[in-house]
């Protein structure tokens, strides 16, 4: 019988780490997976974005597994097309929390990401999407953003900074929400409680895998919840300094395939299958 990989789940973000820039995955980082697979370990994709923002990326792949979406709000079978759980954010609660924060730091914009497998993105004036590529409707008033329920809010500041806005909101919102900082110009409050974390952690349930045995990638604060919950933890070259901080390695930037570095170095031809990181990658 053969020996199961040391890493039986690679647990991936999508924008600045498994996403080139141009938002594509590179035949490099396609082989790489493919090594991780024909090794027996599965590919478990954790993302920020809400199920449609992601669907078209999945076709491409041929991707038929569990996702993590929504910052942990939403786990979705990609193989049967839906949701098996989805956590919303109380629209009362977010948008107090908004005013809470405007109150700390003068207007913000904002945006929300609706709940369900075909949920929108909505948007009001002001706010301008970070990935333009992600599809979503402009709204004329806040007040609309609350008429279906939500799996959280986004929010950027005309002259803030992300860390000093993400520092903020989380002063000002208190136990209504979590905040997260997950990509450039993007400040996020989900449930409290709901994160990359507990959405690593219902899925590798379903699998049957314990965190010791995944290995987890990611660029940004929001990836820190999954990085508690994995037995190597991977930063990109490109990450943010506090997930670096937290990273076992630190491999090449999203631009250089630095997944495909580490899981071609585990799962390759003579690959180090054993749980012992290499911090002298890069």
């Amino acid at each position: 019988m053969p020996t199961p990989p040391a890493y039986a789940l690679v647990a991936t973000d999508l924008d600045g780490t498994l996403l080139r820039p141009d938002d594509t995955v590179s035949p490099r980082s396609r082989a790489a997976l493919g090594l991780a697979a024909a090794s027996g370990a599965r590919h478990l994709i954790v993302t920020g974005r809400p199920v449609p923002g992601i669907r078209a990326l999945l076709a491409d792949l041929a991707y038929t597994g569990l996702v993590v979406c929504g910052q942990g709000t939403q786990l979705y079978d990609a193989d049967a097309g839906r949701l098996l759980r989805s956590v919303t954010l109380d629209r009362e609660a977010a948008d107090t929390a908004l005013g809470k924060i405007e109150a700390e730091v003068g207007s913000v914009f904002a945006a929300v990401d609706q709940d369900g497998a075909a949920g929108v993105t909505l948007i009001e004036a002001g706010y301008r999407m970070p990935n333009q590529t992600l599809p979503a409707q402009r709204v004329g008033s806040r007040q609309e953003l609350w008429e279906r329920p939500v799996i959280k809010v986004l929010i950027r500041h005309p002259e803030l900074g992300d860390d000093a806005l993400a520092a903020a909101a989380r002063g000002a919102v208190g136990d209504l929400a979590t905040v997260t900082m997950a990509g450039p110009g993007t400040v996020e409050l989900a449930p409290r409680g709901a994160d990359k974390g507990t959405g690593l952690a219902a899925a590798t349930e379903l699998l049957g895998i314990g965190a010791e045995r995944t290995v987890a990638f990611g660029d940004m604060p929001n990836d820190l919840p999954m990085f508690a919950g994995s037995g190597l933890r991977v930063a990109m070259g490109n990450a943010h300094p506090e997930l670096r901080a937290a990273a076992d390695e630190v491999t090449l930037t999203n631009a250089e395939d630095g997944v495909a570095v580490v899981l071609e170095r585990l799962f390759g031809p003579g690959g180090a299958q054993s749980p012992t990181p290499d911090p002298g990658l890069v």
